[in-house]
């Protein structure tokens, strides 16, 4: 293998773990939403657009009003919107998902599969146009210091150059930080045991004095916040405007299908198997055929185990 293929292979890889980082965090989001309330979320996009919106305005205010202005406060800017975003995602679990969700949902037919998919379709149609309207269809990014500058790796003595974009760099080590914190939040806090109940047996939880109401709220809620705050970092490295949900929404159901239905652990993973088929299919296809290539590896992961990397094969009787 010659310097320069080599240089192109581990470039384009170590563009697929820092992206797969990210989209693993979003992929997360989506998982603890539907392990737990098991809704089809399919507005999912349109909250992480509104979570690129929010640290945009976030850093606009912050810079404008205290005079700061740089990465460490855009970084702040985007981690304040994922709790901006968790009350949005508890406000519209209150006044809406709770009416065709949880208990409610038993009543329902399809057990209220049917009228969470038109509800959702319908939140994020509000969501896309509102934003339109709101911020109009100019492409912005949350640029930084850090957004047009690189690390330089030198490997075999110079003859392999790695440049890693900063800004991509700082928001993997974030993403990976906020994957831990939830995954303890989960297993080892009161709230993670009352959400792990609620998802697995919510009749059993009731009778243990755990409210299934309030943590599927709750759920709801986070899994909004952590996937605004993928969108936040994903907008230091990429412009957005008020549709781009509709092209990461494929992403992450295709994550959390990988990683197996309801696994917090796999979506990560599945997002980060889907971050690297996209980069590294550069090598060989040209831009427009990444989605492509994606799918073409979920199809063929999918057909082998259809269970995804850490799904569980159920049987019926």
């Amino acid at each position: 293998m010659s310097a320069q293929l080599l240089e192109n292979v581990l470039q384009a890889l170590v563009a697929g773990l820092l992206v797969g980082a990210i989209y693993g965090l979003m992929c997360v989001g989506l998982a603890l939403i539907f392990g737990v309330m098991r809704v089809i979320n399919f507005a999912q996009g349109d909250f992480m657009m509104l979570g690129m919106y929010a640290g945009f305005f976030v850093f606009a205010g912050l810079s404008a009003a205290l005079g700061l202005g740089g990465g460490v406060t855009a970084y702040a800017a985007i981690l304040l919107a994922g709790p901006l975003l968790f009350l949005v995602g508890i406000a519209i679990h209150a006044l809406l998902i709770s009416r065709v969700s949880g208990t409610r949902s038993a009543k329902l037919e399809g057990e209220g599969h049917y009228a969470q998919l038109i509800l959702t379709l319908g939140i994020a149609l509000i969501v896309q146009n509102g934003a339109l309207i709101a911020f109009g269809s100019q492409l912005i990014s949350i640029r930084t210091p850090l957004s047009s500058t690189a690390w330089t790796v030198p490997l075999l003595g110079g003859e392999v150059m790695l440049f890693i974009n900063q800004a991509r760099g700082v928001a993997a080590a974030i993403s990976v930080a906020v994957i831990v914190a939830l995954t303890v939040l989960i297993g080892r806090s009161r709230l993670g045991k009352a959400l792990r109940a609620s998802a697995d047996n919510p009749d059993a939880a009731t009778y243990m004095g755990i409210d299934v109401a309030h943590s599927h709220r709750l759920a709801f809620g986070l899994g909004i916040g952590v996937t605004a705050i993928a969108g936040g970092l994903l907008a230091t490295t990429l412009p957005f405007q008020p549709f781009v949900g509709l092209d990461y929404v494929i992403v992450m159901y295709a994550g959390v299908v990988l990683g197996g239905m309801g696994s917090i652990g796999g979506a990560f993973w599945g997002g980060m198997t889907i971050g690297l088929v996209q980069q590294l299919s550069t090598l060989v296809l040209p831009t427009q055929l990444q989605n492509t290539a994606i799918f073409v590896v979920f199809l063929a992961i999918v057909f082998f185990r259809p269970q995804g990397f850490f799904g569980r094969v159920s049987e019926r009787t």
